[in-house]
């Protein structure tokens, strides 16, 4: 619902939100290779350490010889896994699933750290000296292939995880035990047998998603040092700390610091979009500071960070509907990596607490998922396609559009419950006005597959897909702003995380006091209690909205104390001087007066005032709290508010088999369009992963020793600039969310696993899992002819 609780949350005009163009206040720094990342920190004096990593899939150490590796020239010790030290540490909890030692003997995947640290004055010395080892290893079976890890004869590599937490919406399910490699999750709502007798047709299909990465611009890693600390003396030193994420937090949680006791400076740091997930590299270098007395760097190479975005997921789906397209039943029966230890719940049981189902109308449904333990790899916690299924639900409403000859769009709108319950038969608005504007925007006049040619003779194909624009940032936010010397000063501890919300949070703070964006001053300041970080990007609309109800309260008492002032006498007035001219404000009331340009103002005469740098003292206001909590936080898709709708145009070459993506539309309405430049961004970067993922992005694994094969930027394909197509954005504003002015965010929302695929499906009336390059589509089509 709209933002009715805050302050002026049903502003109507607009000087500052929403203006295009506006530039962060970082951005300068990173444009001009300037910003200095953690890793970019180099100390006097300062010490390297590189982790031993595993060349197997799944291997333990039986033994290992340091000697020769201590004897390298500039190397200053080389640590175990056994070492108190090491045994002492615990991961920050930043990542979910199966917990087990920080480090110890044993590695499930390749590349994984395993065992030994090495510490030296230089890099190079570290890699040497690493070489030297003499590791005798316990080489395990593994398993890189699901569909083989999930049989009942399959060698099983690991221990039982614990259960999956069950849904907060449905009662647990009765889930089968635990068989092999494999784990179960179930759940199961409504009556689905009876959903299906209701139908009048059912479809069944596959669906796959392939694990991808993301790219990874600037390698993770940490510089960390501990110092007196004149600020916080007592308890011991404090420490300092460069390239960890987010917030600091998370370290200092780790190292049993309160968050006064750790420095972060820095304002720029390494990672990737929606990864908060710690690294050992950046977890292991406080420990060796002390240890050393020393700074110490450690730094992941790009090879390193090749770790799962989306990890890989088999589909079986059976949908029953009836003759007018209504969908009475769904069975899902998954088959998803569980990944190596510690890997993020996203892809799995994540999905099963949030996904498609719930924004239709029907009730009976059932999701049945195998997880399955693997060798492949890590993924850390990252949802930037979240939830994973999103697209069971898009394909089923193609499907049953081809089916029955009806527009996709129109099965959606058939399909989609109303804002306030699964119950509710109304339309949704947001809704109906996304896909207004996407068949204006795209022309969209759809055909069933295989039905047009292009003139040059390629296939033509057409796809589209709803989803919400939801907002799930859950944490509350410490305000300060302070008018100090005529300037407004919003402070703000860093780092920059790959979202400007700290610049939409000095464009409330001056559409709120009056004020032209640069009039702004953000004070990054390590020791300042304001982060707008929760949730992801989305969380900028929600701190956002915290920083509106600071900027009513410094308002109102600069009104206050402009009035004080006014009704002082003069400072210095001696006989004989001109008597000084009343100040305009003098006898005036709170509701008479307001800001305008830098100054306080007559609302009945906006041309009489005075400056703010008048005020006698310096003024400040606080907040604490968060917005009311979000549609989707507390209802997961069982109600409706802001939505988004995506389109893809697509031409086949039958011959060839090349899919060129001829055009990507989206139209969203988040609400409340906050910073323009952010959310255009926003929507170029999801369409450059869902390209990826659709059309190039797959790991290779060896079969035989289960290590990847192209975990580089050569032999791993991204799309590169002269394949990102133009992407056609039209932004709506319902004001219907219940962050900042009526904004919810857009988040990850347009990420998408099949919209491409199923553009291709519609040009050439065949399935081709993703990737679909160029061979793939031609085996399909070859299939295709041969069961003709």
């Amino acid at each position: 619902m709209p933002d009715f609780a805050g302050a002026n949350g049903q502003r109507e005009t607009f000087r500052v939100v929403g203006r295009a163009n506006l530039p962060g206040k970082l951005s300068y720094a990173l444009a001009s290779g300037v910003a200095k990342f953690g890793i970019d920190y180099v100390l006097p004096d300062m010490l390297h350490a590189r982790f031993l990593r595993s060349p197997y899939a799944n291997a333990r150490i039986k033994s290992v010889d340091t000697a020769a590796a201590k004897r390298v020239p500039r190397v200053v010790d080389v640590l175990t896994w056994d070492d108190p030290e090491i045994a002492a540490l615990e991961s920050n909890g930043e990542s979910f699933g199966q917990k087990r030692a920080w480090l110890d003997d044993y590695a499930d995947f390749e590349g994984a750290e395993v065992g030994v640290i090495v510490v030296a004055t230089d890099e190079d010395a570290c890699e040497e000296a690493l070489k030297l080892l003499e590791v005798e290893w316990d080489v395990l079976p593994f398993q890189t292939d699901l569909q083989k890890s999930r049989l009942g004869d399959a060698a099983v590599i690991r221990p039982p995880a614990p259960p999956a937490p069950p849904s907060p919406f449905a009662p647990p399910a009765n889930n089968p035990p635990r068989r092999g490699n494999v784990s179960y999750s179930f759940q199961i709502e409504g009556d689905v047998d009876a959903g299906f007798r209701e139908a009048s047709r059912v479809i069944e299909y596959d669906l796959y998603m392939p694990s991808f990465a993301s790219h990874m611009p600037n390698p993770s890693g940490s510089v960390a040092w501990w110092f007196d600390d004149p600020y916080n003396s007592g308890g011991g030193q404090s420490l300092h700390i460069e390239g960890a994420v987010r917030e600091k937090k998370a370290v200092g949680d780790m190292y049993g610091l309160p968050t006064e006791k750790v420095v972060q400076e820095g304002l720029f740091m390494g990672g990737k979009y929606c990864d908060w997930g710690l690294r050992k590299s950046q977890e292991v270098t406080p420990m060796l500071a002390r240890r050393y007395g020393r700074p110490v760097r450690c730094v992941n190479t790009r090879e390193e960070t090749f770790d799962f975005i989306m990890k890989e997921r088999y589909m079986r789906m059976r949908i029953g509907y009836t003759d007018e397209g209504l969908i009475t039943a769904v069975d899902d029966y998954s088959v998803a990596d569980g990944g190596s230890t510690g890997s993020s719940s996203f892809g799995n049981t994540g999905d099963q607490r949030y996904g498609p189902y719930y924004t239709l109308k029907c009730k009976n449904i059932s999701q049945r998922m195998e997880i399955v333990d693997s060798n492949r790899g890590m993924m850390f916690v990252s949802g930037q396609h979240c939830p994973f299924n999103w697209d069971a639900v898009t394909i089923a409403i193609h499907l049953i559009a081809d089916d029955l000859g009806l527009d996709p769009i129109d099965v959606a709108r058939l399909n989609l419950h109303g804002p306030e319950s699964q119950d509710d038969i109304n339309p949704v608005p947001s809704f109906e006005r996304c896909v207004e504007k996407g068949r204006e925007v795209m022309n969209w006049n759809w055909h069933k597959s295989g039905a047009k040619t292009l003139p040059d003779g390629r296939k033509h194909g057409a796809s589209f897909r709803y989803q919400m624009c939801p907002r799930h940032s859950f944490t509350d936010y410490t305000c300060k702003l302070e008018l100090r010397g005529g300037r407004v000063h919003m402070p703000t501890q860093g780092p920059l995380f790959g979202v400007f919300a700290v610049e939409v949070n000095a464009m409330v703070v001056a559409e709120e006091l009056g004020l032209e964006y640069d009039d702004v001053a953000i004070d990054f300041d390590y020791r300042e209690a304001f982060t707008p970080v929760g949730g992801g990007s989305d969380g900028t609309t929600a701190s956002a909205w915290c920083m509106k109800e600071c900027a009513n309260l410094l308002k109102a008492k600069i009104l206050e104390a402009a009035i004080a002032d006014a009704a002082k006498p003069p400072a210095f007035f001696f006989p004989g001087m001109p008597v000084p001219e009343p100040s305009p404000l003098k006898d005036r009331t709170p509701d008479e007066l307001d800001l305008a340009g830098g100054r306080i103002v007559l609302k009945a005469e906006p041309e009489r005032g005075v400056p703010l740098s008048s005020l006698a003292e310096n003024v400040f206001a606080t907040f604490k709290g968060r917005p009311p909590t979000a549609v989707w936080a507390s209802d997961m898709g069982r109600r409706l508010d802001t939505m988004n709708t995506a389109y893809c145009e697509v031409a086949v070459d039958e011959e060839t088999g090349e899919v060129e993506i001829l055009k990507l539309g989206v139209v969203a309405d988040p609400g409340k369009v906050m910073r323009p430049t952010s959310l255009e961004s926003q929507i170029d970067q999801v369409m450059y992963f869902s390209q990826g993922c659709q059309l190039l992005e797959d790991y290779v694994f060896d079969p035989r020793t289960g290590v990847r094969l192209n975990n580089n930027m050569i032999d791993y394909k991204k799309p590169g600039v002269l394949d990102v197509p133009d992407v056609t954005r039209e932004f709506l504003e319902t004001r219907a969310g219940n962050a900042a002015y009526g904004a919810n965010g857009i988040s990850h929302s347009l990420a998408n696993t099949h919209l491409i695929i199923i553009a291709i499906y519609n040009a050439l009336g065949i399935w081709v899992a993703p990737p679909a390059t160029p061979d793939k589509v031609l085996a399909a089509l070859e299939r295709s002819r041969v069961q003709v």
